[in-house]
């Protein structure tokens, strides 16, 4: 048998309200799971968020210790080795030939090789800020390798070490400041000497060799 359906007061609900009732039921019903579908979602994204952020603020605290852990490659350690110097290295200049033309340009091959007896050896930065080639024309310097900075380049030298590089000599003049290659004035015909040296150890340097140009 169907069940009856009374209100509150006891009297039987009309077909009407019961169908009103029924939608007020499903409708609350509706809006509770959206709420706590809602609920579930937000905790959800809470909890993603925290991770997250956890993991951002980790991984910062990891890179910031492994950035004062790993010292850069173009800074020298201090590993108690000496630098190399005059005692200990001897340097030569090799130019790919005697002379060039006007506006060309001159390769030169250079050589640091290990000349001392330590064991431990000595250490070298081999880059064109501190092996430096400079042409001179009398006592009138005309180009340097040095005059625009590089990134160090540090080697360990020892018994039997030998490090060879080549420079070229592109046939400007350059200034006291670094400058587009391009906007340098190529120099004229002459003769001039070549030499190669390691910055702040006047005594370490190549005997000169001449060039000239055509």
């Amino acid at each position: 048998m169907a069940q009856k359906t009374f209100s509150k007061s006891g009297k039987k609900r009309s077909k009407k309200q019961q169908t009103i009732f029924r939608r007020r039921r499903i409708v609350f019903g509706i809006a509770v799971v959206v709420l706590v579908s809602f609920l579930v979602f937000c905790l959800y994204s809470l909890s993603r968020g925290i991770v997250a952020v956890n993991r951002e603020i980790h991984h910062a605290d990891v890179y910031a210790i492994s950035r004062k852990e790993v010292p850069s490659p173009t800074k020298k350690k201090k590993s108690g080795v000496p630098d190399c110097s005059a005692t200990n290295v001897a340097l030569s200049l090799t130019p790919a030939a005697s002379s060039f033309g006007v506006g060309g340009s001159m390769d030169f091959t250079t050589d640091i090789k290990y000349d001392g007896s330590s064991k431990v050896g000595c250490l070298v930065d081999i880059s064109a800020s501190n092996v430096v080639l400079t042409i001179k024309s009398g006592d009138d310097v005309i180009w340097k390798s040095n005059v625009c900075p590089v990134d160090a380049d540090y080697r360990l030298l020892a018994k039997g070490d030998e490090v060879k590089q080549t420079i070229t000599w592109p046939g400007t003049r350059t200034g006291s400041e670094c400058v587009e290659e391009s906007t340098l004035p190529k120099v004229g015909r002459g003769v001039y000497s070549a030499q190669l040296s390691l910055e702040g150890h006047p005594k370490a340097k190549s005997d000169p060799v001449g060039i000239t140009v055509e």
